[in-house]
Parts: structure tokens; C-alpha cells; sequence
């Protein structure tokens, strides 16, 4: 994935993403909510031998004195320290109990032993470190062999007594809020990678171009209200959508330029993709440019285009290709203009041979003489084999692409039943995009800025 694969990630899940960053702070400041908070009180102890008769002897001491304050940090948590405390200060504790709330530890290369104590009151915090310090002087006294005058070698002493604390050292709200945002920023991005990656489906242009290495011609953007009125550019042709036909319509005048046969079969890899009305709104744009348009409804399965345009369709090509109708009296003009329409005829029982014929051929190329452009409504890819073979006879396919109906695996088969018969995919038109985010037909291009709403379509 590149850069802006990342940047489309994010900006097509950030409710996601928003989602997981509130719930992480909103547990996190749950969490330090609940907790009791802990108050910590600390005194800081000097070990050192008591006699040295000279700077060797000094030496070695301090050394055998850092050496003892490691072994003072593991007595530190013993019963022999901590139930004089414990009667002390009639604490309603254990020894293990207590010794969980009690940390000792020494810094490096140095003679100074610190006791830390943890505790919901502040006052017995500090009472608690005092008095484990003082038991832990008598203590040294007793575990410390004396010297031959009776005399103890190591002196103990406190340097810093424990104070009461003023504020408690946990829960720690700001930094748990932090990171509870930060994981649940992690979590949502994660997610919305991953649903990325699992997500198969084409949702926008740039998932096409992933799969199909072909021009987009255009796009269409979702219209809700699209069964209700098929001929948009007919009932309302200053919509962005009727634009985004003409827009295809332009675009489409490069394919096949000086060619003088320019025939094209209009179909999609599944149903309700949007191909006849792709087929349909673009003949009239052509008609309204001037050119000599035939739109012929090669759907034999199921054709739709004699009712979009509200045509008898009990006769057509088929009728033609039988040699039932002369091909005049079957072709039918419509609008103002005069958009010529071949409807599908009587349904065959058998439709990819009858496509595939060579009186077919001989219709497209005896048509391609009378029409500047002929254009194929035909029957999805996935199917039926009735587009492939129709598509080999013509200039070539366009595929109309759904986006949110097709897979990019279907998007990849579609072209690939085209290729297997050697016809050619001129290029494809994405339909149903989505009207706002990084999906949008035209987001980040330089000059569109047509916004489609609902209700002003």
C-alpha cells in the first residue's frame, strides 16, 4: 500500500477510529477513577563502618559496607523487621501483606539504603517507612557480629526521614489518559487497516485501477432516486449526474479515434451494476452532440432498454438476425432528436450463439456504415459468456463497475473472460460511487467541483 492508500484508510474509517480513541479514554479514566489512590512516603538511610584506622582500611570497609547494604535490602522485607512494625503501629496487616506495600532498594556504588512505603493513607505511609527504618537499625545491631572491644563494625543511620505526602503517586490520571488514548488510537487504526485488507470489495476508482489496467472514463455518482427516473439527462439534464455523463461521453470520443467502425458493448461483471442506464443516458448524450447514435439492447436474457425509453420491444434484433424483420422497420426513433434504438427482439432460447453468429457480424458491420457510434447493452460477464462473444465482433468492451456490489476477485474474472476470447476492454466506468469522502467521484481531482444532494437531482 502507498501513502495515499493510507491516507483513504483514515479517512474512510475515522468514525472507526474515533470510536476506539474515546473508548480507550473513557476506560482509562474509568480505571483511575475507581482505583484507591496510593500515597508514597520514603526515607533515605546511611550504612557505613563505624572504624577505620587508616585510607586502606577505609577503603576496604566502604567496600564490605556497599557489599552488606544489597543483603540490608532483602532484610528489609523479613518478619524480623516488620512485626515490630506491625506491633508498633497496630497495623491490621500480615507480614507478607505488609512486606507488598514495603520496597527497598540501594543505589549503585554508594552506601545508601532507601525505604519506600505505599499506602491509601498518607500519615500511616509515612509513620510505616519511619518505623520499618528505625526496626531495621535494631535489627543490624543484632544480625552484625560485634568486634572484639563489643563493639559493632557497621553504623546505621537515617538521613532523610519520611515526610506525610501531599499528593498520591497513583493513579497517575493525565499519563493513563494518554495512554489510553494512544492504545485505542493504535487499536482503531489496526482495525481499520485490517478491515481495509479484508475488504474485497471495489468501493472506489482507485480499487479499479488495482485491478484493471485500463482508463476510467468516468464516474457516476449514487443516485437514490435512480430506478424512479433511468434517463437522467432526459428529466433532468443539468444534474451532476446527467454531467458525469457527458463527461463520459467526451471521454469516450478518444477511444478508437479514426476508426471507422466504433462499436461498443456496454456490460458489467454482475447484475444492477448500472450498464443499461450507463448505455442508455450515454446515447442520448451522443445524440445531443451531434453524432449518429444506435443504441442496440443485446440483453437477451433480460432486456431493459425498449422500457427505459418506453418503446415496444415484442420486436428487434433478434427478429432481424432470423430474417423475420426487415432491420428498418425494426429500428425505432426516439426523442426529439431522433436517437435510433434496436430493441432485443423475441427472446431465443439460445442468446451466445446467436450473438456469436455470423449474421451478427454481418449486422454490425452492415450498421457501423450507417452510425457514427453503435453501442451494446449487453448481459453481465460472470454469468453468461453472451458480452465476451459479442464484445470479439465489435471495437471492444466498456466495463460498468459498481462500487460496494462488485468484489475486486469478480472485477478480475470479468476482464479475464473478455481476454480468454480476445476481445478487448477498452476501459471502465465506475457507477454508485459514494457522493462524499475519499471514495467520491472526482475527490482530490483539480477542477470538479460539482457536489451532487439529494432531492436536487
Amino acid at each position: 500500500m502507498e501513502l495515499r492508500d493510507y491516507l483513504r484508510v483514515l479517512r474512510r474509517g475515522w468514525l472507526l477510529i474515533v470510536l476506539f480513541v474515546l473508548v480507550g479514554v473513557g476506560a482509562s479514566a474509568t480505571y483511575s477513577l475507581v482505583l484507591t489512590p496510593q500515597y508514597e512516603a520514603g526515607t533515605r538511610v546511611f550504612v557505613a563502618a563505624d572504624s577505620a584506622a587508616n585510607v586502606s582500611d577505609l577503603g576496604a570497609g566502604n567496600s564490605y559496607t556497599q557489599q552488606i547494604v544489597r543483603s540490608y535490602v532483602e532484610v528489609v522485607g523479613t518478619a524480623a523487621v516488620l512485626e515490630p512494625v506491625i506491633d508498633e503501629l497496630d497495623l491490621d496487616s500480615t507480614v507478607g501483606e505488609l512486606a507488598e506495600q514495603v520496597t527497598a532498594t540501594s543505589d549503585l556504588n554508594t552506601v545508601i539504603l532507601n525505604v519506600t512505603v505505599l499506602d491509601p493513607n498518607p500519615v500511616q505511609a509515612a509513620d510505616i517507612a519511619n518505623a520499618v527504618t528505625a526496626s531495621l537499625v535494631d535489627v543490624v545491631g543484632t544480625l552484625t557480629p560485634q568486634t572484639a572491644e563489643g563493639t559493632t563494625p557497621i553504623a546505621v543511620n537515617t538521613v532523610q526521614p519520611a515526610t506525610v505526602p501531599e499528593s498520591p503517586v497513583s493513579p497517575r490520571v493525565p499519563l493513563n489518559i494518554a495512554l489510553g488514548l494512544l492504545v485505542g488510537l493504535a487499536l482503531g487504526v489496526g482495525i481499520a487497516v485490517l478491515r481495509e485488507v479484508l475488504d474485497t470489495r471495489v468501493r472506489g476508482e482507485r480499487d479499479i485501477e488495482q485491478v484493471l489496467d485500463v482508463p476510467l472514463l468516468g464516474g457516476v455518482a449514487f443516485d437514490p432516486k435512480a430506478k424512479e427516473r433511468p434517463l437522467i439527462v432526459q428529466v433532468d439534464p443539468k444534474s451532476p449526474r446527467a454531467e458525469a455523463f457527458r463527461t463520459l461521453r467526451t471521454n469516450l470520443q478518444f477511444l478508437e479515434l479514426g476508426s471507422t467502425s466504433r462499436s461498443f458493448v456496454i456490460t458489467s461483471s454482475l447484475q444492477s451494476e448500472g450498464k443499461s442506464t450507463t448505455t442508455a443516458n450515454l446515447a442520448i448524450t451522443m445524440r445531443d452532440s451531434g453524432q449518429n447514435v444506435l443504441i442496440i439492447d443485446a440483453d437477451l436474457r433480460r432486456p431493459k432498454v425498449a422500457k427505459y425509453f418506453g418503446l415496444e420491444g415484442a420486436i428487434g434484433m433478434t427478429d432481424v438476425l432470423l430474417g423475420r424483420v426487415n432491420l428498418d422497420d425494426a429500428i425505432q426513433p426516439w426523442g426529439p432528436r431522433e436517437l435510433h434504438v434496436l430493441p432485443a427482439g423475441t427472446i431465443p432460447p439460445n442468446p451466445s450463439e446467436l450473438l456469436g453468429s455470423a449474421a451478427m457480424k454481418q449486422l454490425i458491420e452492415v450498421l457501423a456504415t450507417r452510425y457514427d457510434t453503435i453501442l451494446f447493452d449487453a448481459p453481465p460477464l460472470l454469468p453468461v459468456t453472451d458480452a465476451a462473444i459479442l464484445s470479439k465482433s465489435a471495437s471492444g468492451a466498456i466495463l460498468v463497475v459498481a462500487a460496494g456490489r462488485v468484489h475486486k476477485q469478480q472485477l478480475a474474472a470479468a476482464a479475464s473472460a473478455l481476454e480468454n476470447v480476445g476481445a478487448r476492454l477498452l476501459g471502465a466506468v465506475p457507477t454508485l460511487l459514494p457522493t462524499k469522502g475519499p471514495d467520491a467521484y472526482g475527490y482530490g481531482r483539480y477542477g470538479y467541483s460539482y457536489s451532487y444532494e439529494e432531492g436536487k437531482d
